[in-house]
Order: C-alpha cells, then sequence, then structure tokens
C-alpha cells in the first residue's frame, strides 16, 4: 500500500519526525546537511550528530549504535546493492529507528526493496515531476504482540502425559 501525497513539505515531515524522537546520538547519512536538522541542532545542543557520506560507514561509526539514523539524498548517490547493505546494516547494528527520504526513480529502488528492510512508507512529497518518499523503521512498532504470545499459552504441566501431538 503506497503512502499518499502529503500536504507537509519534505523538511516539515523530517522535523517533526526529529522532535519525536528527541535524540541524544543521531546518524546522517548523505551528501549534504538539511535544513530541518540544522533548527534541531540549534534547539538541542546536547545532541551528538554523527554524519557519513553515501557508502559504506567508516569504523568509527560503524562501531557506534545512535537513538535515529537518517538517510537524505543518501541512495541516490550508491548502486542498489550498496545501498541495501548500508540500511541493512545500519537497521541491525546501529540503530533502532531509521528515516530514508528517497527520489525512488533517481536512486531505481521500488518501494518493494524498502518493504523489504522492513521499512514503511510514510509520507510522499511532490512538486513538479519529483516525488520524494519517506520511509521508516522503529524497532519497537515493528510487529505488534500476537494474542497467543502469553503465559497462559505457555508449557502447562496438566496437561503432560495426557495428549499426544
Amino acid at each position: 500500500m503506497s503512502a499518499g501525497i502529503s500536504t507537509r513539505t519534505p523538511q516539515q515531515a523530517l522535523a517533526a519526525l526529529l522532535d519525536r524522537y528527541a535524540p541524544q546520538q543521531l546518524l546522517l547519512i548523505g551528501a549534504s546537511d538539511f535544513p530541518a536538522l540544522a533548527a534541531f541542532k540549534q534547539a538541542h545542543p546536547t545532541t551528538q550528530v554523527a554524519q557519513a557520506a553515501p557508502g559504506p560507514l567508516p569504523a568509527e561509526l560503524a562501531a557506534r549504535r545512535f537513538d535515529l539514523a537518517v538517510a537524505v539524498d543518501c541512495l541516490e548517490h550508491l548502486p542498489k546493492r550498496a545501498g541495501l547493505n548500508l540500511l541493512g546494516g545500519i537497521r541491525n547494528l546501529n540503530a533502532s529507528r531509521i528515516a530514508v527520504l528517497a527520489d525512488m526513480d533517481a536512486c531505481g529502488w521500488q518501494e518493494t526493496d524498502f518493504f523489504s528492510l522492513a521499512l514503511q512508507a510514510s509520507e510522499r512529497f511532490q512538486r513538479d515531476k519529483q516525488v520524494l518518499t519517506l520511509f521508516t523503521y522503529d524497532l519497537l512498532e515493528y510487529k505488534q504482540v500476537p494474542d497467543w504470545l502469553n503465559s497462559r499459552f505457555w508449557a502447562n504441566p496438566e496437561n503432560f502425559g495426557k495428549y499426544w501431538w
């Protein structure tokens, strides 16, 4: 299911995301800064922002954990395989929350490529013919706890030896 066109700008959406999570440790992967980040840094001077160019993370950043990772103007500069490796590695090792702003036409990705990394399409933004899509991932919101996953359905010693499955 595709996200509809948002009435907000990409900068407003990123600013709202930064305000929502208020990260103390932020990883920015991209070719350039963006205005919402500059405003966030000014409002939150204690936030540590680490920046990396598009591509594999440098060793000193790859060994760290971040509250939020943001990729802006990143995937458009990488081959698809390198982008998949980058986002998958960050998701698995470096951050529990990820936001990716991408022009899918420019980077050659499909929505299913993001879905395969467990990212969700949050918002789409259109200006003239360019469409940007904001994909997000939050480990705490990734999967709802199923009803059957509780102590009521765990080992029932009163049934041991009574039933054969």
